[in-house]
């Protein structure tokens, strides 16, 4: 905590000592308040833990470390500039740096689409409102899925070696990620001389950079080659360069048992752009000898340019990248470092600090659950951000099931984007948590579908405007894959229009709403328009969805509750938008009609939340999926304040499903009971998720992280660091309500756990264009400042009390813990 916080909190409260720790019992009584403040600083401050404490955790607390090299992947360090992403192992005898470019992927521009699968339509529907699931899934699976049936693979691209030889004996050996600056640093001595490496991706040089040095000079020797996993490739070496390039090899379906080309080009250059010892060229490697210095700098490119265009040449692609790299070590380091902590450096946050953080990360996570390193928490919830830096950048693709890091030809799920969860979870931190040009690549990947899409919801359905099941990829797929119990799920176009909606929330750009969300969003409801039907087995008249399913559980039905909540919240969207940008007003009035009539949520037996139309929960299943507590988190349909019958019952189903699951699925939880408000229960999830998993150092192999901090499902799936970074907030902050008014609440800590009693943060995003500091003590709000960068009323709620806001545009205010304006 701030030295500043205690001495706030003793000149208001006359000091109760018992609040600052238990540290004595009596109270202090006085009449001079300098009393109170010049007891504080002369006895409490080595008690203080000082923000920007130069610990083994870094200055700001905010690194990764270990004691020894990676000895596998999910132990490697990431590093990534959005497009260009790489692992760093730190070897002593050898160095191994894993890379991939985000646009190198197997297939070719194609059309998923099913030419003939609207013509068997009514009949699934109609099979499954008989009850005839088998049969309507089969009938399904033969002639209304994708052709061909799976989607595509992200690639690896290759691999950079830089073998050093010599003794393999080593003292002092410290590898780190520094998530302030985007660095990885390996150093280590051998015999009295020190190494150092350091590597980063570049934003602003669209390169990795990679710098090695010695304290002695001329210390430095080490071969230097380039491998890929790719047949079909080529290495060539220059007078100062390696040069690798290729194609995506064909490759044969594992499920489907037939060849699917691939022709995508890719080149990659590793060049040594510093060196002040001896170069050599040796085959294909190159050996440096001698030096004391030496840079290095790595350039990746595909023939990629859109999902229907492959016709670049990468080779031109990197002698631009390259050709355009001036100065040296020192001035692409800078320009990077900017670059990211412009980014980085806008959220702070402090949930307190104690001598457990001095462990290395991976001692920490395993000693997490004893709860003495609040810390940790707020390290994995910086890394999250970290990560949404290091692989979603204006102009790259968007961050797929792996984020942009993959080192398999056939990953897990093909590293796609799987839209039934957790290609949107990788989003929720991105306004949240003040990185709203993260988000650029998904919106570019939406515009995409919602043109490919328009032809999946014409040949599937018949129907207007545009569709995407519950995957897509480099090619934009947007019919439905797999299998029909769970491909067939016709709501991931209207899940992603969420973010749109999002954007203009958090930012109130107009013009991004008229521009660009709007079209896509009234494309997306008119597929619903056209899709929803009558239920015909009441009276009722309800519109339901279907053929659908609740994500991956339960098969093919009509009438998910999932499907419902998200159409819901898309239709709820478009209508305000056209009332905000004043147009369409005729369908305006058609949605309106249309909203009100589908299914509303259900409660059933056991005072749950039902998943489906029929009252069919299982208590005892503990499914990964949480699909029909969707209007609870992400969406907004279930609050206390408006459906507090609908909000106990999302309670009941979240504690049925339990507090276990895959990575990912812990992350999402997270996220629920803070929206619940209860802290302790999100901070539960917390611990269940920072379980070391995939180390010799436990024996536990389930979800949890990886010596590196990735999520582990397992494997690897990156949305589960993402969920957790946006849990975190959603227990600091929630804007999600609306008052009386039709204006955004924003309650302060609405879900603080007990085991974060003293901290603060900054910087984090609201719903109406608010930018919000909270600072705590001893679980009490100290004070809150809040910048409207929009102008507009608010109310902002603590516990009980509340006040509404009319703010000025650019315009600070502060406010104490009974909500009065400072």
């Amino acid at each position: 905590m701030k030295l500043l916080d205690i001495v706030i909190w003793v000149m208001r409260n006359r000091l109760d000592l018992t609040k600052l720790g238990g540290v004595m019992s009596r109270k202090i009584w006085g009449t001079k308040y300098f009393v109170f403040i010049l007891f504080v600083l002369i006895f409490f401050l080595p008690f203080v833990s000082v923000e920007g404490k130069n610990n083994d955790a870094g200055p700001t607390g905010m690194r990764l470390w270990y004691k020894a090299p990676a000895k596998e992947w999910t132990e490697a360090l990431p590093v990534g500039n959005g497009r260009l992403g790489g692992m760093v192992f730190g070897g002593v005898e050898k160095e191994h740096i894993q890379f991939n470019e985000d646009s190198l992927w197997t297939g070719i521009p194609r059309d998923y689409s099913n030419p003939q699968a609207s013509k068997y339509l009514s009949e699934i529907r109609q099979l499954l409102l008989e009850g005839k699931q088998s049969e309507a899934e089969g009938l399904a699976m033969r002639t209304f899925m994708s052709i061909p049936l799976r989607q595509e693979r992200y690639q690896p691209f290759g691999d950079i070696w830089i073998e050093f030889g010599g003794s393999s004996e080593f003292n002092d050996y410290r590898r780190e990620l520094d998530l302030d600056k985007a660095v990885a640093l390996v150093r280590y001595k051998r015999g009295d001389v020190t190494y150092t490496r350091t590597v980063f991706v570049s934003y602003p040089a669209q390169a990795m950079v990679i710098h090695l040095s010695a304290d002695k000079p001329k210390q430095l020797n080490f071969i230097l080659s380039i491998t890929s996993p790719h047949t079909d490739s080529q290495i060539k070496t220059l007078a100062d360069s390696i040069v690798l390039n290729g194609q995506v090899s064909d490759y044969t379906s594992r499920r489907e048992k037939a060849v699917r080309p691939s022709i995508l080009k890719f080149e990659s250059r590793l060049k040594v752009l510093e060196n002040d010892g001896n170069l050599a060229k040796q085959g294909n490697n190159l050996h440096i000898t001698q030096a004391s210095n030496v840079t290095l700098i790595l350039a990746g490119a595909t023939s990629y340019k859109n999902y229907h265009d492959i016709s670049a040449d990468p080779a031109e692609r990197n002698e631009k990248i390259l050709f355009a790299i001036e100065g040296s070590y020192d001035a692409l380091l800078d320009k990077h470092v900017k670059d990211h902590q412009s980014l980085f450096r806008r959220v702070d946050i402090d949930l307190g600090w104690t001598e457990q953080a001095k462990m290395s990360t991976d001692e920490r996570v395993l000693h997490f659950r004893e709860g003495k390193d609040p810390q940790l928490a707020a390290l994995v919830f910086q890394y999250g951000r970290y990560l949404m830096i290091a692989s979603s950048r204006p102009g790259s693709q968007p961050a797929n099931l792996q984020g942009i890091w993959n080192d398999r030809l056939d990953p897990p799920w093909e590293s796609k984007y799987t839209t039934n969860i957790n290609f949107e979870m990788n989003y929720w931190p991105a306004e949240l948590c003040n990185l709203s040009e993260c988000h650029e690549p998904m919106f570019n990947l939406i515009e995409d579908c919602s043109i490919t899409g328009m032809k999946a919801a014409k040949m599937h359905y018949d129907c207007r405007g545009w569709v995407v099941h519950h995957n897509t990829d480099i090619w934009r797929g947007a019919a439905p894959i797999n299998a029909s119990n769970h491909g067939i799920w016709p709501t991931g176009g209207a899940w992603m229009c969420q973010h749109l909606w999002l954007r203009y929330a958090f930012t109130q750009d107009k013009e991004f709403l008229r521009s660009r969300a709007y079209p896509i969003l009234k494309k997306a409801v008119l597929f619903f328009v056209d899709y929803l039907i009558v239920d015909p087995r009441n009276d009722k008249e309800w519109l339901i969805s279907g053929p659908s399913n609740s994500p991956e559980i339960g098969g093919l039905v009509m009438g998910p509750t999932m499907d419902h909540q998200i159409i819901r919240n898309l239709f709820s969207n478009t209508i305000e938008a056209s009332e905000i940008l004043k147009v369409d007003p005729a369908f305006r009035r058609t949605l309106k009609d249309l909203h009100a009539r589908i299914a509303p949520n259900q409660i059933g037996q056991y005072g749950q939340l039902q998943e489906w139309l029929e009252d069919r929960d299982d208590p005892e299943n503990k499914h990964r999926h949480v699909s029909h507590l969707w209007g609870l988190h992400p969406g907004n349909e279930i609050t206390e304040e408006e459906t507090p019958e609908l909000f106990e019952a999302a309670r009941k189903s979240l504690e049925m499903r339990g507090d276990e699951g895959t990575g990912w699925s812990m992350g999402w939880k997270v996220n629920f009971w803070a929206r619940l408000r209860d802290g302790n229960r999100a901070f539960k999830l917390i611990n269940n998720l920072l379980r070391l998993t995939g180390s010799s150092k436990t024996e536990y192999t389930g979800g949890g992280v990886y010596p590196n901090l990735f999520d582990s499902h397992p494997p690897f799936q990156i949305d589960g660091n993402f969920g957790v970074t946006s849990g975190v907030t959603e227990m600091l902050l929630q804007s999600h309500c609306r008052d009386s008014h039709g204006d955004y609440v924003l309650e302060l800590l609405p879900a603080l756990p007990s085991a974060w009693p003293t901290g603060h943060v900054k910087g984090l995003c609201a719903r109406g264009g608010f930018e919000v500091d909270i600072r705590w003590i001893d679980g009490e709000l100290i004070e809150a400042k809040i910048l409207s960068k929009a102008g507009l009323r608010c109310s902002v709620k603590y516990q009980d009390k509340s006040v509404i806001l009319e703010t000025a545009e650019a315009a600070i205010y502060s406010l104490d813990t009974k909500m009065r304006i400072k």
